[in-house]
């Protein structure tokens, strides 16, 4: 596995003044020893279907194409067509399309006819309305192994609707689908039981082209099995949150914010300009991790504002730059249109994060 050394202020911009925040930092050097992890964990390549939905920007998508990577997974039309434009091969939608994202679906297929694309479908119903004569499309039935948010169980249910795939003209039978998001990864046994189903519905099915299998955290169990595409997103940057939640896995941070004091009107307390708009506010605090305040509390977060306590703030006039580790870096990411892209301590260029939006381009 890669091993990334260096000082504890790793993080520290030299060129800070020129950037304006708050602003989203990719660091180049984890974020390509992340990738090389990725690569190492799946055994190659072609083990791989890696989620865009982490980063939406197509440079990434670029930078995992010359590492032989040709398969992905989306969420969004918009980030279907922006792995199309990038050049990806291979684009699985992991979204049951319905209403006119169906029509956009057939568009998007026929502007990029040099890409395979797919999606994943759990209702019989939603599954017809894409058949396509013309353009036949392939669906994956969707599983739901534990989760429970979308997918039918791996069951008799499941069989009938792949049958029903199968059979229908202008659909083709493309595989299962099985993301176990509620797992952490920690106890490959729970992970080893919820799969169970799906290969035992994938024998009995016979000849199923492909099984698409879990998320950042169960990847490297998925890995092991040899005879799945394995689906990590947010591995490529990491993230506080995980961090936690999968402490073993051996990925970095690759991803921050940066934010600055704008008051420090109140005694202990820094109030920064990393509002709502800025740093994912789903979760509970703390949202975000500040490496040089590790007694920060979260007080207060709004639109434009987060108010952290600490017994530091003397040491932090306003104006002053912190950096900040989110907690969910994938919502995140959508929140910005462009990342600066930190090389050597420097930053001297951004990337356009192109799929934030939901316009496509057609």
């Amino acid at each position: 596995m890669h091993v990334i050394a260096g000082r504890e202020d790793w993080y520290c911009v030299e060129n800070e003044r020129e950037i304006p925040s708050p602003a989203l930092l990719v660091y180049l050097d984890r974020l390509d020893g992340n990738l090389h992890a990725m690569l190492e964990i799946a055994g190659g390549p072609e083990r791989l279907r890696p989620h865009i939905k982490t980063h939406k920007m197509p440079a990434m998508i670029e930078r995992q194409l010359a590492l032989g990577i040709t398969k992905f997974k989306c969420a969004t039309l918009k980030e279907a067509e922006m792995a199309a434009n990038s050049g990806a091969a291979d684009v699985l939608v992991a979204y049951q399309l319905v209403g006119p994202n169906v029509r956009a679906f057939w568009e998007i297929a026929r502007a990029f006819p040099t890409t395979k694309f797919s999606a994943i479908a759990d209702d019989p119903r939603a599954a017809r309305e894409l058949a396509n004569v013309d353009h036949p499309v392939e669906l994956l039935v969707d599983l739901d192994i534990g989760q429970h948010r979308t997918g039918i169980a791996p069951d008799a249910r499941a069989a009938e609707l792949y049958r029903i795939i199968a059979n229908t003209p202008g659909l083709r039978a493309g595989g299962l689908h099985a993301y176990d998001g509620h797992l952490d990864g920690r106890d490959p046994a729970e992970c080893d039981a919820a799969f169970a189903p799906v290969a035992k519905l994938r024998a009995q099915l016979g000849n199923v082209p492909r099984v698409v299998a879990g998320g950042s955290p169960t990847f490297p169990i998925h890995a092991r099995r040899g005879d799945v595409e394995c689906s990590p997103g947010t591995c490529v940057f990491w993230d506080a949150g995980y961090a936690k939640k999968c402490p073993a896995q051996p990925f970095f941070p690759a991803a921050l914010v940066l934010t600055r004091v704008v008051s420090r009107a109140v005694k202990n307390q820094l109030c920064l300009d990393l509002g709502h708009k800025a740093v994912a506010s789903e979760m509970p605090h703390p949202r975000v991790i500040f490496p040089q305040l590790h007694d920060a509390t979260a007080i207060t977060h709004s639109e434009e504002h987060l108010v952290i306590e600490t017994a530091r703030a003397s040491e932090f006039p306003v104006g002053s730059a912190l950096y900040g580790i989110p907690w969910h870096i994938c919502p995140t990411v959508a929140l910005h249109a462009q990342a600066f892209i930190v090389e050597k301590a420097r930053v001297e260029t951004t990337w356009p994060i192109t799929a934030r939006s939901r316009i496509l381009d057609l």
